[in-house]
């Protein structure tokens, strides 16, 4: 099975032209690495550190595609990056190197919720890989998770419609986090107020208060393994159900309902609701409050009025959502085919995301640029093995054709080709070519907005 892109290319020299037209800034040139033990045999890994600070993996296959997928690896990640995390990428993602294609990604500079500066980043490894390692003929910005906002933020950035020479061909995005930080993350501040009217232990009644949009305040000692004792108490996460108590039981069950979330990720979402909100308001919104739920009403519960009483109520700051929203939310002006993939059950980034991302698309003015496809998945992080050459098979024949409308791809190819891919990657084609996802606002509750 082939992929259409002309010819074969090799990992040649660029002249120099192209070094000086493709850098900005002189980078060191990357180091040779020992390939993960998931990449193929004969395959060629570099890593290094960029001028920014930002670590990086690269992997190029023996027989290369002349494909570079350019990687925005999700998260994010808290504190100073480490290289490691862009190995464990590489490693999740070696389809991308088996399919044929060189790999790059970024650890990005810093850690926290900076997306413009993530996207940077991402930019910079693409043009130290045309610096040191070879010109792509085709340029793939691929987005996971959080990474998906980079990737379009990135493609907003350097790829945007009527570019003269746009740094990207094409963008995969992979069950991403796609509705801006300004709406993507209002069900986590309802799993806060929730949580707290239920179990009143974060923080406890005899610990200073603080309102629950912070996070935590920016001394805060409370660590995740403190939180998940209290999550504990109250919830009997760590416990079958049939040794719960009756009140864990059915706060669980409460918290579950009324925020639409399965009971193995409420952890993970009030860790996030905690120290990803501290690094957003501490660093990003200059303390100020980017998030609010006046107006929203809970319901699910053995008694919603009671709940709805109980619950804080947080005014969002205008100011601070307009500032949080410049660097968090897409805004559709995307010049090159874009492509979307996301499972109907992720139970991280609601598959309803999509269609917020689909109307800042239209809204924009570029949604002929975009195709949608939904695979029946309840993974996050990671769908099957076959359906990724799928959709680069899809993307680099759309990319191909000029990116026009009538050469857009269906979900129904992308299912077709997915099955053809099985033969070499083995099972997991679970494309659903006719599912269409509900509005955000019918999963996540409606709020007043400033």
């Amino acid at each position: 099975m082939t992929l259409l892109v002309a010819g074969c290319a090799t990992p040649d020299t660029p002249p120099p032209a192209a070094v000086a037209q493709a850098n900005q800034t002189a980078e060191a040139p990357p180091q040779g690495q020992v390939c993960p033990a998931e990449l193929p045999p004969d395959a060629r890994c570099l890593s290094g550190q960029d001028s920014a600070g930002a670590y990086y993996w690269i992997a190029m296959p023996k027989a290369w595609s002349g494909v570079l997928v350019l990687h925005a690896h999700g998260g994010p990640e808290l504190g100073a990056p480490k290289p490691e995390r862009s190995a464990e990428d590489l490693k999740r993602w070696a389809i991308m190197v088996k399919a044929g294609h060189a790999w790059a990604g970024s650890t990005f500079r810093q850690g926290g919720v900076a997306v413009r500066a993530a996207a940077e980043d991402t930019e910079r490894l693409r043009r130290l890989f045309v610096q040191h390692v070879a010109r792509p003929q085709v340029t793939v910005l691929h987005g996971q998770s959080w990474g998906a906002s980079v990737a379009a933020k990135a493609a907003e950035m350097y790829a945007a419609p009527g570019a003269t020479q746009p740094a990207y061909d094409a963008v995969l995005l992979s069950n991403g986090v796609l509705g801006g930080g300004t709406r993507s993350y209002d069900f986590r501040l309802d799993l806060r107020v929730v949580y707290q009217a239920l179990c009143a232990n974060h923080p406890k009644m005899d610990e200073p208060q603080y309102p629950l949009w912070m996070g935590l305040p920016p001394d805060a000692k409370l660590s995740r393994a403190d939180l998940a004792e209290r999550a504990e108490a109250c919830l009997g996460l760590r416990q079958s159900a049939e040794r719960r108590t009756p009140e864990q039981t059915q706060r669980l069950k409460t918290l579950v309902d009324v925020i639409r979330i399965p009971e193995s990720s409420v952890l993970g979402h009030l860790n996030w609701a905690t120290w990803h909100f501290q690094d957003v308001v501490q660093k990003r919104t200059q303390g100020l409050n980017p998030w609010g739920n006046v107006g929203a009403q809970y319901r699910g519960s053995m008694d919603d009025r009671a709940l709805n009483a109980a619950v804080a109520r947080y005014a969002a700051d205008p100011q601070a959502v307009q500032h949080f929203g410049r660097d968090s939310d897409p805004n559709g002006q995307i010049g090159v085919p874009v492509l979307t993939v996301h499972g109907v059950h992720d139970p991280i980034a609601f598959v309803e995301l999509e269609t917020q991302f689909r109307h800042t698309m239209v809204q924009a003015g570029q949604g002929q640029r975009l195709v949608q496809v939904f695979s029946d998945d309840k993974e996050h992080s990671y769908l099957s093995d076959p359906v990724y050459p799928a959709l680069l098979e899809s993307l680099l024949a759309w990319a191909k054709a000029g990116g026009e409308a009538l050469n857009k791809p269906t979900p129904a190819l992308v299912a077709e080709r997915c099955n053809r891919w099985e033969a070499q990657f083995g099972p997991g084609c679970r494309v659903l070519p006719d599912y269409r996802p509900a509005e955000l606002d019918a999963r996540v509750v409606k709020r007043q907005r400033p």
